[in-house]
């Protein structure tokens, strides 16, 4: 239970600002908010929460619990980089349409974004990785569909940087932490 909680709620806060939310509220703000490209938007959330879940899952398996854990905090700390990293997107002159573009893009925005970073530690860490998976899928289909709904002007109105870069600094302290308890274990 608790790796469903951390992964739901790590997933949408990490993912408010991202790159994924912005491109959907874009296409949003587009296309009149229609409800393919929501359940196009959610399918993608799932299937890369999936994928990032049975990777942290497969690969903490076969390593021993030290290492497991050193590869929790290896992935927060690429999660705290992609924070860190300015989101810069431009408006579309004419977006497309077609459903399986949009996927795509999103799909390979998500595999290397903050918030599935967190999914893949939380897989990594969890006893039952599952719960991840679940987790972060609810927080990723939550945190696309509030882009999804609020499209791009009103996104752009929150202190989005400020709020990715304070995530940055707390992802960043959590992998030195866990990173350093792998390495010496005094905590």
């Amino acid at each position: 239970m608790d790796a469903f909680l951390l992964a739901m709620i790590l997933t949408f806060v990490i993912a408010f600002g991202g790159r994924e939310q912005s491109i959907v509220a874009i296409f949003s703000s587009q296309l009149d908010r229609n409800v393919p490209l929501l359940l196009i938007a959610g399918a993608c959330a799932i299937a890369s929460a999936a994928v990032m879940a049975y990777a942290g899952a497969s690969i903490a398996a076969i390593l021993p619990r030290r290492a497991a854990e050193m590869l929790v905090a290896f992935a927060l700390a690429l999660a705290a980089f992609e924070l860190a990293w300015p989101v810069k997107l431009k408006r579309m002159k004419e977006p497309t349409r077609s459903y399986v573009a949009i996927g795509a893009v999103l799909v390979f925005r998500q595999i290397g974004d903050a918030a599935r970073f967190v999914i893949f530690a939380l897989a990594a860490w969890a006893i039952y990785p599952t719960t991840a998976l679940l987790g972060g899928a609810v927080g990723g289909v939550a945190a696309v569909g509030l882009g999804w709904g609020l499209g791009l002007d009103r996104l752009q109105k929150f202190p989005l940087r400020a709020l990715r870069m304070g995530l940055a600094v707390c992802s960043f302290l959590a992998a030195l932490m866990i990173g350093l308890n792998a390495r010496y274990t005094f905590l």
